[in-house]
């Protein structure tokens, strides 16, 4: 058996990535084939997924030919393997973005029909629609990875220094997944957030109409937002962490045990074996009968405990003498990836303390709501940062580096379910907007809320697992830097003196100051594209209302057309320079000969430092406030039309970019950071 895993290991993981794009096309026939509702079900819907299949055909052409300059500058200087994985990468992170996004147009509609019929069935329909997305994100991934992986050694195995060879490609690959993964959560979290804020602004505040009220002329514009940004987007986002750190893991495998192919290939396995557990935990959801609001919870923590069986055998198989030692950072990983679930939950769900507080402060105003709902999200920064500190003390203590990289493998392995947990949100959102724009019951829309509440909350979660993920992986791509860095002085100098990074070097404080900042610049410049955009949609809304005064009164019908080129032009427009922005400034640290490669790892660390701390904060308070306004919505505190509501809507449309764009999109620009610098290390160091 040992001997079977070590020389077919690999091909089984890829083996068990198929079975997850087989299934998420089983699950995706299902959906199809449901009833797809009335005539104007069918036609509302139709309009949002035009819209949605328009801005990304549109914002495809845009980021292929930033991608194609930038291929052609890392096929130049570091060769063609390097710049294939790079296409691979990029390819394969715009897929899963593009077929989350079809999926969840195609299961609104069928959600929406199943809410006719009752609460279960209409979140058993939502959540297997996000679970397409989840399964194929984790399928490419391996197939992505694991297939570039063994085409790379095979293409080099003449060379004598092959296996270096294949892993400095490998890199390229996750450079392209996560620039794309940057491209597609800012401009999808630019458009969604744009169109929503202003929909929100001139609808609700002004002409005091309910959410997704079809005389608006934003709302389809909102609606197709919800596809591009949190289906696409978070698509993108999790296929590059789940990439980026499967391949962190293979880069601290190979330099730190260059002759044992067993830890290579134990990531690749935990991965694979994942899939069945998330499956088990996928079916659990469908079978069960579970409330509502802890049925998505029930299948998370199946999946959790499947996996822990199923990776003791694994690890004792390949490590006979020393199973303990990499089997207790998979259980730290799992952990920690429930941990995080429970914690955002905690700060996000309505049922909890911080959302019922911003809601009791809504009662006093605007500014009150903004106070409580900023503090929600400063306090749930330091849980999250406990547990990542406590998960990297005890997985190092096990087995060093290599133990920490096994946690965040482990951790991101149930991106199946936890995927599947995020893609539910906006599918819930666009069913509560197809049952008010088709004039469905209320009783109808009572579900769909109640839906979407729950929805607004795995948002939440999923953006902060894929943060926290982001946290351990980037400390693993760091030590990845440091090691390269040095094994290249080497190749140059064999009598080349180890760089120490100290903190009473200068130099690195400098790096540090600068790391620290790129974080806040990120965000202004999206808070900035989000306001502007947002912005041109009240005026349009404003001018389209002065214009046909019927369109208020029932009698004339919005352009909606007009807000949904709006928001595409600004979203494509303005999410070029945030997501070029770490790239620019690690090429500048590492082009001044004053500050170079002692400079460029503090640069590294406090990207991670304050990158962590900023995008929970920003995640945790703009899910908490949107559920603070549901919860008013529900009858409290005055309900709708009340001074708390109109507060709470005020704090909603302040933190929907802060949940939407500017925090989630910090998770890949800390590793856009990190790859790059061990990219261009042969080119200045």
């Amino acid at each position: 058996m040992e001997t079977f895993l070590l020389q077919n290991g690999i091909a089984t993981a890829l083996v068990l990535g198929l079975v997850a794009i087989a299934v998420s096309v089983v699950l995706a026939l299902k959906i199809r084939a449901a009833d797809s509702g009335t005539a104007l079900m069918r036609e509302i819907a139709g309009a949002i997924e035009e819209g949605a299949k328009a801005y990304l055909r549109r914002q495809i052409f845009t980021i292929s030919c930033i991608a194609v300059v930038l291929f052609i500058l890392i096929f130049i200087f570091k060769g063609g393997a390097t710049a294939l994985g790079f296409v691979i990468g990029a390819t394969c992170s715009l897929l899963a973005g593009y077929i989350g996004m079809r999926v969840a147009v195609i299961a609104n509609v069928r959600t929406t029909q199943a809410a006719t019929i009752g609460a279960q069935h209409a979140l058993r329909t939502a959540f297997n629609g996000g679970s397409v997305t989840g399964l194929l994100v984790v399928g490419l991934a391996l197939l992505s990875v694991g297939g570039f992986y063994l085409g790379a050694n095979a293409w080099f195995a003449d060379n004598t220094e092959g296996h270096k060879a294949a892993l400095d490609a490998i890199v390229g690959l996750a450079l392209g997944s996560s620039l794309i993964s940057v491209f597609a959560r800012l401009g999808g979290g630019i458009y969604t957030k744009a169109a929503d804020v202003g929909a929100d602004l001139v609808g609700k505040i002004e002409q005091n109409l309910d959410e997704d009220d079809p005389r608006n002329p934003a709302t389809i514009a909102d609606n197709v937002g919800d596809n591009v940004g949190d289906c696409a987007g978070m698509a993108a986002d999790v296929f590059e962490t789940f990439a980026v750190s499967l391949i962190g893991s293979i880069l601290v495998a190979a330099l730190g045990f260059p002759n044992d192919p067993q830890y290579i290939v134990f990531p690749f396995m935990l991965c694979g074996l994942a899939v069945i557990a998330s499956v088990l935990g996928i079916l659990l959801i469908n079978v069960g009968n579970f409330k509502p609001s802890q049925s998505l919870l029930v299948g998370v923590a199946a999946s959790a405990v499947i996996a822990a069986l199923l990776f003791l055998p694994l690890s004792w198989t390949l490590f006979p003498n020393e199973w303990v030692s990499v089997y207790v950072p998979t259980l730290v990983g799992l952990a920690m990836t429930f941990i995080t679930v429970m914690i955002t939950n905690y700060y996000t769900a309505t049922q909890y303390a911080p959302v019922q507080k911003i809601a009791r402060a809504s009662e006093t105003g605007h500014a009150t709501n903004i106070i409580a709902g900023l503090a929600v999200g400063l306090h749930a920064t330091l849980l999250p940062v406990f547990f990542i500190g406590l998960s990297i003390l005890i997985s190092y203590y096990f087995h060093g580096l290599y133990g920490v990289s096994i946690a965040v493998v482990s951790m991101l392995s149930l991106s199946g379910i936890i995927i599947s947990l995020d893609a539910f949100g906006p599918i819930t959102d666009n069913a509560g907007g197809l049952a008010v724009m088709s004039k469905l019951p209320k009783e109808v829309r009572q579900i769909t809320d109640e839906l979407d509440a729950i929805g607004n909350t795995m948002k939440a979660v999923t953006k902060g697992y894929a943060i926290a993920s982001a946290g351990l992986a980037a400390l693993v791509l760091f030590s990845s830097y440091v090691r390269e860095l040095q094994a290249h002085r080497l190749l140059r100098d064999p009598a080349a003196i180890p760089i120490n990074f100290t903190l009473e070097d200068p130099i690195i404080l400098i790096g540090l100051f600068i790391g620290g900042v790129l974080p806040f610049l990120f965000v202004a410049n999206t808070m900035d594209a989000v306001g502007k955009a947002a912005g041109a949609v009240v005026r349009e809304v404003r001018r389209q209302l002065a214009a046909k005064p019927g369109i208020l009164l029932g009698t004339d019908k919005p352009e909606y057309g007009t807000c949904v080129d709006i928001v595409t032009k600004a979203a494509l427009r303005e999410m070029i320079f945030p997501a070029l922005l770490p790239i620019i400034a690690v090429l500048a640290v590492a082009a001044i000969p004053q500050l170079g490669a002692k400079a460029l790892g503090g640069v590294l660390v406090g990207t991670i430092i304050t990158g962590l701390f900023v995008a929970i904060s920003l995640t945790s308070s703009g899910g908490a406030w949107d559920n603070a306004k549901k919860f008013i919505e529900e009858g409290n505190h005055g309900g709708k039309g009340s001074v708390a509501h109109a507060a709470a809507v005020t704090g909603d449309t302040v933190g929907d970019p802060y949940k939407d764009t500017s925090g989630p999109a910090i998770n890949p620009m800390i590793k856009v950071v990190n790859i790059v610098a061990i990219l261009i290390i042969p080119l200045f160091f």
